[in-house]
């Protein structure tokens, strides 16, 4: 139990209103009850407030809110965070080292206060940075190479000479430099291209549950620094995905196709072979993109075209039973009647 003169203190905020109201925890505007401290991001959430039971707030500065204390901060979301580590947050395991259980090739080199946990495997040559979390069920291939401060979760899977940065998250079930989907077509047989490249992971990129980033045919597929990638995303091989990318859930991009830098692709969204998306652009949810998207573009719809200009074609869209009455009455008048345009 603390006070909210305690958190304000805590995240460096400016208290308005009793400091000595006592807070036992933290919780989303729309569950928090007496005893509880919640948060306003910006003034958009200003219509929840009159069913808030919660007894402080963590707001914007310069949001006007009567009643219960506030503290009045730059970045609510990041102190509210704060708050909800301090009441609720449980500190971190220490170093469990190299289970027994686990199976961890003699060539293989684990770095200090790693953590190793049962039935994770690790094969030949493979070296693993210092404080990894290496969960039970993870398959490490050969000459994989993994930096420091890598969380790698349950039967997540990398195959051989993967190489991860520093600080990566990759989440359950997730598989790392599986072939990519190449064949050619011979003598009447669809004939596999022996896929003999890599994936190379950036510092800072978080991999989401399920995803699939498939290894380059004769070079790496690479993930840039920062990028964060959701769940169940394909990347296929030969992509260069650039930094501080958001790649969201059940999207695709086939093969040897790249992105530059803070580029933002919605769910759903499908990529074809071989083109580039240019920095800052931003792909709209369940877009198909076919072909080159410049910096700064935002593009929707499928094929993807430039926002306004898929605007345009959707609000034609809409007026398109208008349109065809007034064909119909134009036809009749002119004694075209067409029973194609009869309504149905």
């Amino acid at each position: 139990m603390v006070t909210v003169q305690q958190l304000a203190d805590f995240v460096h905020g400016e208290l308005v209103g009793n400091g000595e109201v006592p807070i036992a925890r933290a919780r989303a505007l729309a569950e928090a009850r007496p005893g509880d401290i919640s948060f306003l991001e910006n003034d958009q959430h200003l219509r929840e407030l009159p069913h808030c039971r919660a007894s402080a707030l963590v707001i914007p500065k310069g949001l006007p809110v009567n009643g219960q204390p506030v503290i009045h901060v730059a970045d609510p979301l990041a102190a509210f965070v704060m708050i909800v580590q301090l009441l609720h947050g449980r500190p971190d395991p220490p170093p469990h080292g190299i289970d027994p259980k686990a199976c961890v090739h003699s060539t293989a080199t684990i770095g200090p206060d790693a953590s190793v946990f049962p039935f994770a495997v690790i094969g030949e040559g493979s070296t693993i940075g210092a404080r990894c979390r290496i969960h039970s069920g993870v398959s490490i291939g050969r000459y994989c190479c993994i930096g420091d401060d890598v969380t790698i979760y349950p039967n997540s899977v990398l195959y051989d000479e993967t190489a991860v940065g520093n600080r990566v998250i990759i989440h359950a079930n997730a598989v790392l430099g599986a072939d990519g989907f190449g064949y050619r077509h011979h003598e009447g047989r669809h004939v596999k291209v022996p896929q003999l490249g890599s994936v190379e992971i950036g510092d800072d990129v978080e991999i989401g549950a399920c995803t699939t980033i498939d290894r380059g045919t004769f070079q790496a597929t690479r993930i840039g620094e920062g990028t964060k990638i959701d769940n169940l995303v394909q990347i296929g091989h030969n992509c260069r995905i650039g930094r501080h990318n958001l790649l969201v859930s059940q999207m695709g991009m086939a093969g040897s196709s790249s992105t530059g830098d803070f580029v933002v692709v919605a769910g759903q969204v499908g990529i074809v072979g071989h083109i580039h998306i240019g920095d800052q652009a931003i792909i709209g949810g369940q877009a198909g993109v076919t072909k080159d998207v410049p910096a700064g573009q935002r593009m929707l719809g499928s094929p993807a075209t430039p926002e306004r200009e898929q605007k345009r074609i959707l609000m034609s869209l809409e007026k398109l039973p208008e349109i065809r009455k007034e064909i119909r009455r134009l036809k009749q008048h002119l004694g075209l009647a067409d029973d194609s345009l009869e309504d149905k």
